[in-house]
């Protein structure tokens, strides 16, 4: 009898947890979940991938390289908030943004389509990427501030009497919007992972790039339904508009002219002035509050600044093992289901836990889980381990996958719903992109520390002699970092808000 009530009660809490985010999706909230949905699509993906091996002439180095470039526009995202703050333009601030992202979404994919079907021949393909890229990330970068500033404003402040509702209510409906969010953007990858490699393979890449269009298509769908389009405003806050400007004028600058040493310079200096614009926006806040956030974005900031294996890995992959675009598609597939049903699940433990905890846990069994991954680029230890147990590189590299995908979506969680809770009212969008941009330096100190191993360690089409070294390097960079940081400033952040 005992153990058949402790099996109802199981049953019983998975149950709720598997129905917590339906129960908590409204109506209200599909806007902006449509665009996070078309964010995360991922039907040119594989195709891309595939792309840029053949007809580019970039290097995994050159790849990371730009990576650092053109991750900009997401570390001036404060420029795309204060915008969607304060300018409406035609008579909108929240639906024309995403009308505009859209377009240069559509623009990107059809200068790709060209140049993967030789109708453009005049821009060389590695113009083409840097084009397109620059492009696509503005766009998602621009619909994602409108999106997120949404998030916050779907959320009911009174109930249908118009009585205040509490704040403990708005603060889980809040946290359960970043959650539905992330499941959306996840669930978009889900829905198109294996098609685009199926599509790579069986397709021309230019036909693939050009049903990509669905995406921009299904964000302004999403848009067509936002109810109330004119937020009220405020003035522009100069300070913040005018400093992400100038930040932009001298980064392209440095860019343009090749200041020595132009990155690293261009890191700092923007990590200082995102600094201060967070220092001005949460000046209102209440001290314990602003301590908290301060010592969690800083976590969470050496928690994801950590450099990769590059494009070096993949290509290693397609000429050793033989991986082919439909593989590389079940592979994408496998990462989105994995980190979707494990954000589903894990979400309500998440959201009351302390973030410092989960991000320890999550370093640890992050690296615990890169031990496929480690086997696949050491090829005599692969194929032993195929002789000894029969499992080949396809099955690890599948294991690898599900193991890996969940970790940065899980991270994002508890930081989305700190930040959601503590948005000023009237700066909503802006003080979202600030800690968007806050912590995408922390990407592109990451984007930068790739490029120094890959200069340390030389990886390119068809040598990869150096793959196994560069590999080991970065799990232990990749483990030593986060902890460190982790156990040095833990003691100053308090539990996040309790969600009942």
């Amino acid at each position: 009898m005992l153990q058949s009530a402790g099996f109802e009660q199981r049953w019983r809490s998975l149950i709720e947890t598997v129905r917590a985010p339906i129960d908590a999706m409204r109506w209200s909230y599909l806007p902006p979940m449509m665009v996070y949905f078309a964010a995360g699509l991922a039907i040119t993906s594989v195709a891309m991938q595939f792309w840029i091996k053949k007809d580019t002439t970039l290097s995994p180095a050159d790849l990371a390289g730009l990576a650092f470039w053109l991750g900009l526009p997401a570390i001036m995202k404060m420029v795309f908030g204060e915008l969607v703050d304060t300018v409406r333009l035609f008579g909108s601030n929240r639906r024309v943004y995403i009308f505009i992202g859209a377009a240069m979404v559509v623009v990107a994919d059809l200068l790709l389509a060209g140049s993967a079907s030789g109708m453009i021949k005049a821009i060389h393909p590695n113009k083409i990427y840097v084009i397109t890229v620059l492009l696509a990330t503005i766009a998602l970068v621009l619909q994602d501030v409108a999106a997120d500033a949404m998030t916050t404003e779907v959320v009911a402040r009174t109930n249908e009497d118009g009585s205040p509702r509490a704040k403990a209510d708005i603060d889980r409906d809040l946290t359960m919007v970043q959650v539905l969010g992330r499941l959306f953007l996840m669930t978009g990858g889900l829905s198109t992972a294996y098609l685009g490699g199926w599509l790579a393979q069986h397709y021309s890449y230019a036909t693939v790039f050009l049903l990509g269009l669905a995406a921009p298509i299904i964000s302004i769908s999403g848009a067509l339904l936002i109810k109330t389009d004119t937020v009220e405003t405020r003035p522009t806050d100069w300070r913040m508009l005018g400093g992400g400007l100038a930040l932009g004028a001298g980064v392209l600058a440095v860019g343009l002219l090749e200041v020595p040493f132009g990155q690293e310079i261009t890191l700092l200096v923007s990590l200082a002035v995102i600094c201060f614009m967070l220092h001005s926006i949460s000046g209102d806040m209440q001290p314990e509050t602003r301590r908290r956030i301060f010592y969690a974005a800083l976590i969470i900031f050496f928690f994801r600044a950590y450099p990769n294996t590059g494009d070096g890995t993949r290509w290693f992959q397609i000429d050793r093992y033989g991986f082919d675009e439909t593989f590389f598609g079940a592979l994408e597939t496998v990462g989105a289901l994995a980190a979707l049903v494990t954000a589903w699940l894990l979400a309500g433990i998440i959201s009351r836990t302390r973030v410092t905890t989960i991000l320890l846990v999550l370093t640890f069994v992050s690296t615990i889980l890169a031990i496929p991954g480690l086997l696949l680029v050491f090829e005599g230890a692969m194929k032993a381990f195929t002789t000894a147990t029969g499992i080949g590189p396809r099955s690890v590299a599948i294991v690898d996958t599900a193991a890996q995908s969940p970790i940065m979506n899980l991270s994002m969680i508890p930081m989305l719903a700190l930040i959601a809770i503590n948005a000023p009212p009237q700066s909503r969008a802006l003080w979202f992109s600030l800690m968007a941009s806050f912590m995408n330096v922390a990407l592109s100190a990451g984007d930068l520390m790739t490029k120094y191993m890959q200069i340390i360690f030389v990886v390119d089409r068809g040598k990869y002699e150096q793959l196994p070294a560069l590999t080991v390097w970065v799990l232990v960079i990749s483990f030593v970092i986060p902890v460190v940081a982790i156990l040095l400033w833990r003691r100053h952040v308090d539990d996040p808000p309790r969600v009942p």
